[in-house]
């Protein structure tokens, strides 16, 4: 263990009245090899100025003095709440009176008989204050830690008091939204097909006897009630994205596909539209919003082809490594993972590069409703389909040349394989989910 060595040139204040045993003192310390400096008083007065202007690391001092004593001394030490090592060098004190004053904090005794183990003691005086100042000072350090750990919890407190409120506030808000569904799934569409039953009535039965004016606003009611009617039904649709179901499975886009083809398929055959379908890789998906979204996508290009034109939609997927995908330098991309990109290109209209981004702006059109139907709402369903899914949607239009989106959404590391029985699925979709969840 290597031996506490003192800090250079102390400064030790004497208290004594006796020159003579002053400079012996003195004497002692210099040839013990001690580097300090030192100050002699002898009254009250002296050693409390030289508490505020010398600023001892350690007093030595006389038992008794004419006019002051060491005790009296130690306890302006005290109440000053000094950190100062007092030794006591006295030939009179006598041993009781020395073990009493060392057990009200007095570092320690010398006798004025025998200097032998004064160095020893000023040592490990010292080497104990300059301990306990590193205690407090640890201890403060501590104190001011504790509290500002109480400060950061009580606001983590309240961040989690408003965070169980906003979740409350957010699951009123989901009730309110499913009340609104149900009220605009029967009770607004109700009167709205009473309308348009009426209208068909009029159009077959009264149409004949009509003025042309007649006519006229006759079809522009039957127009606007069913623009109102695919308006609820498409922002029912929205409305239901927005609401995420995490009920995820590793799916083949191809059944898909077929299946929004099939649906499709009278549009499809009138358009003379072509298919071509390339490298579809499984992907972890929501499986019937993504259907939403592909409906929405071939929907999307059958109503905007160019006449006379065939459609040719290309579609196809690849997985890209996290280095591949960070080159392509996209916003809004902090997840380290390789991605599923999924693309979509047709040959239709398209539309000027610079509505690449508001295309997917709820209500956006970029034509009149008189050359193209609908109500603005699908590429927005598209865009809150892929934000669900923790992806990106890029669009590259050009106009008169078709368009291209561009789909990418992180990949779960640990996706397996699609299940052959139902079993099987409904365990998969659940740990899909929790790895979802924790990443």
């Amino acid at each position: 263990m290597i031996p506490y060595q003192i800090k250079k040139d102390i400064k030790v204040l004497l208290l004594e009245d006796n020159t003579t045993d002053a400079d012996l003192i003195v004497r002692h310390l210099t040839k013990s090899g001690l580097s300090f400096s030192s100050k002699t008083v002898e009254s009250r007065k002296a050693f409390e100025e030289a508490l505020d202007t010398f600023f001892p690391d350690i007093i030595l001092s006389d038992y008794s003095l004419p006019a002051f004593d060491a005790g009296s001394a130690y306890k302006i030490i005290k109440d000053r709440e000094l950190n100062i090592p007092f030794i006591i060098i006295s030939g009179t004190i006598g041993e009781e009176n020395a073990v009493m004053l060392i057990k009200e904090g007095v570092t320690d005794y010398v006798s004025k008989n025998n200097f032998s183990s004064l160095l020893q003691k000023i040592t490990r005086g010292i080497k104990e204050a300059e301990e306990l100042i590193e205690k407090e000072d640890l201890l403060q350090k501590l104190k001011t830690q504790t509290a500002a750990l109480l400060i950061a919890n009580q606001e983590l407190e309240f961040q989690n008091a408003e965070t169980e409120k906003r979740a409350v506030e957010l699951l009123n808000a989901n009730k309110e939204l499913l009340a609104f569904n149900f009220i605009s799934s029967h009770d607004l569409q109700e009167p709205l097909r009473k309308i348009q039953i009426f209208i068909s009535i009029m159009m077959e039965k009264e149409m004949k006897t009509m003025t042309e004016d007649g006519k006229n606003n006759l079809n522009r009611i039957h127009v606007a009630a069913t623009r109102m009617r695919q308006l609820i039904e498409d922002l029912l649709d929205f409305s239901r994205v927005s609401t995420v179901n995490h009920q995820y499975e590793m799916t083949d886009l191809q059944a898909i596909i077929d299946d929004v083809k099939s649906e499709l398929n009278d549009t499809i055959h009138h358009k003379k539209a072509v298919f071509k379908i390339n490298g579809l890789r499984p992907v972890n998906i929501m499986v019937f919003q993504f259907r939403q979204l592909i409906y929405n996508l071939i929907s999307n290009s059958l109503k905007f082809s160019i006449p006379e034109v065939p459609l040719q939609i290309t579609i196809q997927s690849e997985i890209l490594k996290n280095e591949e995908f960070r080159a392509l330098n996209l916003p809004n991309s902090p997840q380290i993972c390789d991605y599923w990109n999924f693309s979509f290109q047709d040959n239709g209209i398209g539309f000027d590069a610079q509505h690449n981004q508001n295309i997917f702006v709820i209500f956006q059109r970029l034509h009149h409703t008189k050359d193209y139907s609908g109500t603005g709402i699908g590429l927005a369903i598209v865009k809150k389909i892929v934000e669900n899914h923790k992806g990106i949607i890029i669009a590259d239009g050009k106009l008169n040349k078709g368009v291209t989106f561009n789909i990418y959404i992180p990949v779960i590391k640990n996706a397996q394989k699609i299940p052959k029985n139902s079993k099987q699925k409904k365990q998969l979709a659940v740990v899909l989910n929790n790895d979802l969840q924790n990443a």
